[in-house]
């Protein structure tokens, strides 16, 4: 938006803050390469449009807002004579995308001393070199220093998420070996009892029979009915009393087997009528060893599915074979992050999800929201651990507008209301030291808002803590950051 001009006076913009050590040569150069305008209510600039000019007010009132999501934020408003704004870098010239950072409006008639942004840059360079340096420094060291901050809080975060799986794969692979070795010996005492039937006297019919019964007994234990506590006492004792009403030898330890594997008296009825009362004992523990080797191998695969479950999982969380800008399903990236710290959240916090399997896939980088995920549900369980190590943690997913929204809810201690202003800050924490960077609220405001032109924000009170991540459901610009 173009303002009015008016003539420009060395003495009215030597009074201002900014300027009031140059010289009167100085001055002049400044009024003769720059300009006053006078801006009626409005906006003066847009962010994200080409910063061509350097803004300095003379009188008047301005507001400057970011763009959040869908919404302008305001984030200054003032009368301040003298206060500056636009294209504040262009002394770094094109090593810098120029862009105006922010959006500006006046809200009452107001005089602007405007200097192109090439000048502006030409006179840094020329009247402040050795300021320039140092501005430069600061500007590149700290866009370094964020980076490299970045990638130790990820590193870090990793680290925990590591010791986590690790814990995680080893249950199953444990559980797995163990079963390995039961299921060798079960096989080899099987093999053992077979020569022992071969050697008997047992028409062929009677040995069909048997291993007729040995694959319906397979067949049953695939299909083995979910008993509860009771039920399964219940049905141990009437297999006992069965097997030792039929003078099978420790009926009581094999009992516990059969039903695991959903037999039960009727089914042993069924193999008494079926082979001689000779043979009974022997096709008795024939089965057993069936029933163990099905419920091992049921074990085996169990858990291996577990650890490719945990290893898809993982894939997943880190996304190391995904294109890092795409569409996303973030149930599906809420669940690997949620599955990544299920050791960390432990049995004592209870973990809810509410999502709505509606919501459709959402332009994102989704290595970096689950890094989001990650450091919100690491602060929920830090929170419901001060509490006394109990709780519950909710996860929501809802439309919100043109927005998705993803809620994460606690019941932990709460944000007192003097911090809520600050856990966004850089380096502010409220964990003892040497277990909190103060970087990863940081962080992932940086990766919502900069990232992916979404918000967050934060409401609590004890009992009651909520962190909501608003994300567009519009492509973003792939270049912001």
């Amino acid at each position: 938006m173009s303002g009015r001009s008016a003539p420009c006076d060395p003495q009215e913009i030597g009074a201002l803050f900014l300027f009031e050590k140059l010289t009167p040569e100085q001055l002049g150069r400044l009024c003769s390469e720059g300009r006053v305008e006078r801006f009626e209510p409005g906006p003066v600039y847009t962010e994200g449009e080409p910063a061509t000019c350097f803004y300095v007010m003379l009188e008047g009132s301005v507001v400057l807002y970011r763009r959040v999501g869908g919404d302008d934020v305001e984030v200054n408003r003032t009368s301040q004579r003298g206060v500056y704004a636009g294209s504040m870098q262009a002394y770094l010239g094109d090593r810098v995308r120029q862009v105006y950072n922010n959006s500006m409006r006046v809200t009452e008639p107001t005089r602007f001393f405007v200097l192109p942004a090439d000048t502006f840059a030409g006179i840094m360079q020329e009247w402040f070199p050795m300021a320039v340096h140092l501005l430069e420094g600061l500007f590149f060291g700290s866009k370094s220093t964020q980076r490299a901050i970045g990638q130790r809080e990820r590193l870090l975060a990793l680290g925990s998420l590591s010791a986590g799986l690790t814990h995680e794969l080893n249950n199953p692979a444990a559980a797995a070996v163990r079963a390995t070795a039961t299921l060798r010996e079960r096989v080899g005492k099987m093999r053992h009892k077979l020569a022992v039937i071969a050697q008997g006297s047992y028409s062929p019919e009677v040995m069909a029979n048997l291993i007729d019964i040995q694959e319906r007994t397979a067949e049953r234990v695939a299909k083995t009915p979910v008993l509860s506590p009771l039920e399964a006492s219940d049905r141990e004792d009437a297999v006992t009393d069965w097997l030792d009403d039929q003078g099978i030898p420790e009926g009581w330890r094999i009992a516990p087997t059969f039903v695991q594997a959903g037999l039960d008296v009727d089914w042993l009825d069924q193999i008494a009528a079926a082979v001689d009362e000779d043979i009974l004992p022997s096709a008795i523990g024939w089965l057993n060893y069936t029933v163990e080797t099905e419920l091992l191998m049921d074990e085996i695969n169990d858990s291996t599915t577990r650890i490719s479950h945990l290893v898809d999982a993982a894939k997943q969380y880190s996304q190391l074979d995904r294109a890092p800008f795409r569409h996303a399903d973030v149930h599906e990236l809420l669940d690997s992050t949620l599955l990544m710290l299920s050791g960390k959240i432990g049995k004592q916090i209870k973990v809810v999800k509410d999502y709505d399997r509606t919501l459709p896939t959402i332009p994102a980088y989704p290595a970096e929201l689950n890094q989001v995920w990650t450091n919100l549900i690491d602060n929920a369980v830090a929170a419901m651990n001060s509490a006394g190590g109990e709780g519950t943690l909710t996860v929501r997913t809802a439309p919100d507008h043109d927005r998705l929204l993803v809620e994460f809810r606690d019941t932990g201690v709460g944000i007192p209301a003097e911090d809520r202003g600050r856990i966004f800050d850089p380096f502010f924490t409220t964990k003892p030291v040497g277990e909190g960077t103060g970087l990863g609220l940081d962080i992932s405001w940086r990766i919502v808002v900069n990232k992916h032109h979404g918000s967050i924000q934060v409401e609590s009170e004890p009992g009651d803590t909520r962190f909501q991540v608003l994300l567009p459901l519009t492509a973003v610009d792939e270049e912001s950051a």
